[in-house]
């Protein structure tokens, strides 16, 4: 019986001097070099994982970095002066990397959409948008009840006095949170240079969508003749701006002119937004009317 146990004893132990050898050799057979510098760029990103430069988290990011596919710049959330602090370390430009904010794909707030309906239930936009739609008159249009303002980390958007998500673009990261969360599709991340926007996805009929939201696009085409050609076309009774062909043509103000509701607009990072000095006022006032619920 003892000898059995001796034998046990030697069998384990020469069985685990064998792995500790394979083990060893397949570390040495296997082994990432992986660059250290990485940890210390890493550590000075500021740890947010929006994926907002374009990586999912910080620490790949400190790696493209450091391989040199990003830029310091690329991180939008981190300051100027820790971005600068990252490009000193590795001894690389900072890069310059352009703005790119969440902008929201209507105007219809409150004081100029219609609502059909009256919403009781979980008070989240994706709860309503399960029941008849969420009470809009405009089946594309935003149900203001703050999915993408509760969803943001960095505090860059508020809900206005009409129930429409304002975002600020100083703190907006491009994070991307508010896309994936509104379930009307409505936002989408544009550089700040892209400054003509349509302010609509409505893609009922001119009259329709009109009775629905005074500042709906109507599908008149003016602004497809009034744009550099090839820039707007109508789809589906909606003007969209190809942005593809944007950034290769001189774009001025001239297509939001002669909108007759001001879908669509200028945006200017600084002076704000400005609309059709002949359409509808972004201010009117709707109707009140008694409510179903729903």
């Amino acid at each position: 019986m003892l000898s059995n146990i001796i034998i046990a004893a030697i069998f384990m132990a020469v069985l685990g001097v064998v792995l500790a050898i394979i083990l060893a050799i397949a570390n040495k057979k296997l082994f990432v070099y992986e660059d250290p510098r990485i940890d210390q760029v890493d550590e000075m990103l500021p740890q947010a994982q929006c994926g907002a430069c374009g990586v999912p988290g910080c620490r790949p990011f400190a790696e493209a970095v450091v391989d040199g596919i990003k830029p310091p710049s690329a991180c939008t959330v981190n300051t100027p002066e820790g971005n600068e602090e990252i490009a000193a370390f590795m001894g690389v430009d900072m890069g310059e990397t352009e703005k790119v904010v969440a902008r929201l794909a209507c105007a219809g707030g409150t004081h100029v959409a219609y609502t059909r309906a009256k919403y009781q239930g979980l008070q989240t936009c994706q709860a309503a948008a399960v029941v008849s739609g969420g009470g809009k008159g405009c089946n594309w249009g935003c149900l203001g009840l703050a999915d993408c303002a509760d969803v943001c980390d960095f505090d860059a958007i508020f809900m206005d006095e009409y129930g429409l998500p304002i975002v600020i673009e100083d703190k907006c990261t491009a994070c991307n949170d508010c896309i994936v969360v509104c379930p009307k599709d409505l936002f989408s991340l544009q550089p700040v240079s892209h400054q003509l926007f349509v302010a609509c996805k409505s893609l009922d009929e001119g009259d329709k969508a009109e009775a629905e939201c005074e500042v709906a696009c109507t599908a008149c085409e003016k602004c497809v003749i009034d744009a550099p050609e090839g820039l707007i076309e109508i789809k589906n009774n909606l003007a969209v701006i190809d942005f593809k062909k944007y950034d290769e043509m001189t774009v001025d103000r001239s297509p939001i002119e002669r909108c007759p509701t001001g879908a669509i607009v200028w945006i200017d990072s600084k002076l704000g937004t400005t609309r059709s000095s002949v359409g509808k006022a972004a201010n009117q006032s709707r109707r009140t009317e008694t409510l179903p619920q729903v």
